[in-house]
């Protein structure tokens, strides 16, 4: 059987943490920020967790079970 290959996009955008949850950037921090506040941008900085509804589908790009 050959190696499973991980979707390299995916490999870029999330990253696990120590207890197995999986780490993921907000979006709208990357232009266009004038407009926004600036604890709005802040708050952006900051990662989040990825959701339940989708932690299926991101695993299978990472190539987990």
């Amino acid at each position: 059987m050959p190696k499973v290959k991980v979707n390299s996009g995916a490999k870029k955008r999330f990253s696990l943490t120590g207890t197995g949850k999986i780490k993921r950037k907000h979006a709208y921090k990357s232009h266009i920020l004038t407009k926004k506040s600036k604890k709005r941008k802040r708050n952006l900085g900051y990662f989040g967790e990825v959701h339940k509804t989708d932690l299926k589908n991101v695993k299978l790009l990472l190539g987990m079970k």
